[in-house]
Order: structure tokens, then sequence, then C-alpha cells
């Protein structure tokens, strides 16, 4: 099969496109013929070697842990209705998913809603369940006014449709006409674009006398600590990501000044919040994007293209989920 490879950290140039030989389901396994696998910030950072939620991987390595397609093959005691079903599945710790053939657990399954393709498939999986599980930190509904800094993100765009399916006012902030025009056809009660110097006023006069009571922040930097003014008393800081720069740190002096509450909600405190199980999430995910509540965004590059993916993200030219198509 054919697969990216990375053998030594370093930059995105380091990815490779090789033929190396086929995996095999073992017991309780899945052979899974790969049409879509999903691209995160944290294979950016695990490929130039860094430490982060995972364990830098031991060289070389197939990067990727979200996969979809058809089950092409079962191991020992696997139920024979498994084959040739359309399935997603997140790999967990165990990389391996930048490539034609995946290898997991029967556990971590889940059948494709039909009208999902496999692409679409692995941002909900991946990004879906992330998301479910930042909404966990917050009620929303017909009286809350939500702020999003990264609306045209993987989870970005999946915030601003559950906040519109409360009846939520919605502002989405993203950067540039185009991604600002997608925030506008997700369906933002607002969107502007963070890139102009008066963006906070465009924002304020468009909302009047009210106040943000969320944010949810995927930036950070500068972009975090300007919108932060952007809510009112009570309201909640919920961070997701620093896309931009280091997650938005404030004092609790601060934090009690402007009495509101400012809290990391994925990583520890997201599997702390699950009970360390994040497969609810999942079928959380998969069970409103069945239902057509969730749509996600998706920006498709060829498997043979994993590094110009990877370059992409991390130059914040990209729109929703990035996905490798084999």
């Amino acid at each position: 099969m054919h697969a990216i490879r990375l053998h030594t950290f370093g930059p995105a140039e380091n990815l490779r496109y090789e033929t190396v030989p086929d995996p095999v389901a073992g017991p309780g396994q899945v052979l899974i013929r790969v049409a879509a696998a999903g691209v995160h910030f944290i294979d950016t950072a695990l490929r130039r070697g860094a430490a982060g939620p995972y364990p830098p991987p031991t060289l070389p390595t197939i990067p990727g842990r979200e996969v979809a397609g058809t089950v092409d093959q079962i191991g020992p005691d696997v139920d024979a209705s498994w084959l040739g079903k359309r399935v997603v599945a997140h790999l967990g710790q165990g990389p391996g998913g930048y490539a034609e053939l995946a290898v997991t657990e029967t556990a971590r399954l889940h059948e494709i809603p039909a009208d999902l393709d496999p692409a679409e498939a692995v941002a909900i999986v991946g990004t879906g369940r992330t998301t479910m599980g930042i909404l966990l930190f917050t009620e929303l509904g017909p009286d809350s006014v939500v702020v999003i800094t990264a609306a045209a993100g993987g989870i970005g765009t999946l915030l601003v449709q559950h906040a519109k399916n409360v009846g939520a006012t919605v502002v989405g902030l993203a950067g540039g006409p185009a991604k600002v025009e997608l925030v506008q056809r997700n369906g933002a009660d607002i969107a502007i674009d963070y890139l102009r110097p008066d963006w906070p006023e465009q924002v304020r006069a468009q909302l009047g006398d009210r106040r943000a009571t969320v944010l949810f922040d995927g930036v950070g930097g500068e972009i975090s600590r300007t919108a932060i003014d952007l809510l009112g008393k009570g309201g909640q800081h919920l961070i997701y990501g620093a896309a931009d720069s280091a997650p938005l740190s404030l004092s609790e002096e601060e934090l009690a000044t402007r009495g509101i509450i400012s809290e990391m909600v994925v990583g520890p405190r997201m599997l702390q919040r699950v009970g360390g199980d994040l497969r609810p999430l999942e079928d959380k995910a998969m069970a409103e994007a069945a239902a057509g509540r969730l749509r996600p965004a998706v920006q498709r590059f060829a498997l043979a293209d994993a590094a110009d993916a990877h370059r992409a993200l991390e130059s914040r030219g990209t729109v929703g989920k990035v996905v490798l198509q084999a």
C-alpha cells in the first residue's frame, strides 16, 4: 500500500509518500480501506517532535489518528457482518491513518450515516467529538450571545451550527473576506473579519446593548485579548485552541474584576468531565450529523500531498477540517 511516513522530526517536507507492507487485522480488529484520513494540529506538533497530548512517536511512523472507509478484512473473532461496511474510527493513541489501509479495533468503529461522505465522517468523529465535549461546559439557548473566534475552522463551523440550532445569537470571527463569507453562509447572525482594526467596534455596533455570554476561543493571542472585552458579567471564556499564539491567560484578579470565568476545556479537563471515555462524544456527534443538525466543513488534499496539507494548516490557510483522500 501507499502511506505517508515520517523518518525524521522536522518540517512538513519530511513527510514522504512511500510504498509499505499492507497491515493485517489481528484478533478483534478490522482492516479499513481508507478513503479519507483526518489531519489535526496535533499531527503537526508530533511531526516536529514536540510533546503534547500524545508522546512523540517512534520513528519511522505513519501519522494520523482518524480514518474512514470500507472494512476490507476482519480478524479472528470479529463478526462477519462488518465486512464491506462503510465505517469511521478514531484510532486513539496508535497512529497509522495517513495510508491506504489502516487497522483498528471493532470497539472504535462507527457506521457512516448514509448522507455523509468519508471525509465528512472523519471530521465528525474527530472534530465533532471535540465540539460535543466543549459544549459540556456551557448551556446555550435563545438568550445566549455567542462569540466564536475561529468560526471558519472545523470546530468553529460546528459550534456556529449548534448555537444556531438552539436559538442563540452567534457572532463568528474569521480572518479574511473569504472565511467571513463562509461563516455567513454557515448561519452566523454577525460575521466579522478580525483582520480589520475596527472589528470590535463592528461587533458592538451590531450587538447594540447586548453583551456576549460565551466566548468560544480557538485563536489566542491579541485577538482573544480583544474579544474578551465583549463578554458581560457572568460570561464564560472557553478555550479550545490557540491557532494564532499562546492561549489567553487571565489572572484571578482580572477574572474577578470582569466577573467572568475562563478555562481550558480540552485535554485533561474534557477527559475529566467524561470520565476518561470519549466514545459517548463520538456517538453524540455522529447522531447529530445523521439527523442533519451538524454538517462539517472539509478541505480536501490528496494523500500524496500530506506535506502541503500540513503547511496549509500551520499557516492558517485552511477552512474547516483538513482531510487527506486516498
